[in-house]
């Protein structure tokens, strides 16, 4: 039967009918597609404090079957540096404990909170230099000591 539902392609209309739902419907299903460029089915593992939400399919290729859904208030302005250390590890197969399982992490008094990149906007760090340039700007002469044609 299994041959059969896989000849027939029944297998591939299943797993759109379990995107379709758990998509939320059409609309929403348009709107992922916008966000995130694929569309995919799988079991909701958990949410961090920014609002990501992270999803993981065994069926899917390996480094393919994590992945996260950023918080829709960002938009299309979503960065790597918004998924935070612990989630971070457990995308990237460092551990297969999401940090929803994991209670026993340390947690240091010196540990500052997570904050995303800022690079490329007007929070971004930029450090200033006091030394002087080691190559100075040619200015040309000026025209007033010059003979006119």
């Amino acid at each position: 039967m299994s041959k059969l539902k896989n000849f027939l392609g029944i297998n591939v209309l299943e797993n759109l009918r379990k995107i379709y739902k758990e998509n939320g419907g059409l609309k929403n299903c348009w709107k992922t597609l916008y966000l995130t460029d694929d569309l995919k089915f799988g079991k909701y593992v958990g949410i961090d404090q920014f609002g990501n939400k992270y999803y993981e399919n065994p069926r899917y290729f390996f480094g393919r079957n994590r992945w996260v859904i950023y918080n829709p208030d960002v938009g299309l302005n979503y960065d790597g540096s918004m998924v935070p250390a612990e989630w971070y590890g457990w995308l990237h197969y460092k551990t297969d404990y999401t940090p929803c399982e994991d209670p026993g992490r340390p947690v240091y008094k010196w540990m500052a909170e997570h904050t995303q990149n800022m690079s490329g906007s007007n929070k971004e760090y930029v450090p200033y230099s006091t030394t002087r340039d080691k190559i100075q700007a040619w200015t040309p002469p000026s025209s007033s000591g010059r003979n006119k044609f």
